[in-house]
């Protein structure tokens, strides 16, 4: 088992205790379909592809539990208690890890890794994957130096493909509990689920 199904299989028993034998295997049905879509994301050359195989799995629950009848509001719900508990760190090491990332950039080695993480997410050769730019000017970035355009969406594309569209944006949210954790502030203006060009990350800090 991939190790984010457990809190999929988790929190569908703790929402449908009675009928949790049933989804699980609904859930995998479909996720066998739809990973078809974004099989070509194990071998991207782009990091942030990776990310499809995970939001892969939650647009089977979606379909799943959206063909049983179940409202947005409960879906988001359960979706959103998935995905915080995942990103929370599991020890002092993985929470002390996620605050030194953003600390890092501002040094000479953090200015290497991000070039490097721009040149790897600025191009895709899939159609189906992610498109980013990588935000480096002080200026507009609150003083951080690092910030995201996100210009092609993998999971709207995927969700899109699937007419699952208005669930897209529920994955937006947990964009802000991941920014949190690191101890960043996440601003943005607009994202591609709900209308906008581009997802537009920029983050400040808000501890020391």
């Amino acid at each position: 088992m991939d190790n984010y199904r457990k809190y999929f299989a988790h929190f569908v028993k703790e929402n449908y205790p009675n009928i949790h034998v049933k989804i699980l295997p609904e859930i995998e049905k479909h996720f066998t379909i739809i990973s078809r879509d974004i099989a070509f994301a194990k071998t991207s050359k782009n990091p942030v592809d990776k990310r499809l195989d995970f939001c892969a799995y939650f647009l089977a629950l979606i379909k799943t539990l959206d063909e049983r009848g179940e409202t947005f509001e409960n879906i988001r719900k359960i979706c959103l208690q998935i995905t915080t508990e995942y990103v929370k760190p599991k020890n002092r090491f993985q929470s002390y890890f996620k605050r030194f990332i953003p600390k890092l950039i501002p040094t000479l080695l953090g200015q290497i890794l991000v070039k490097s993480f721009h040149k790897r997410v600025s191009v895709n050769k899939s159609p189906e994957g992610f498109i980013a730019n990588i935000i480096t000017n002080k200026h507009q970035t609150f003083g951080l130096g690092y910030g995201v355009d996100i210009i092609e969406c993998g999971i709207c594309k995927l969700f899109n493909k699937h007419h699952y569209s208005k669930y897209a944006s529920i994955l937006c949210e947990v964009d802000e509990i991941t920014s949190g954790l690191a101890g960043l502030q996440l601003i943005r203006s607009g994202t591609i689920a709900n209308g906008a060009k581009k997802c537009d990350f920029r983050f400040k800090m808000v501890e020391q």
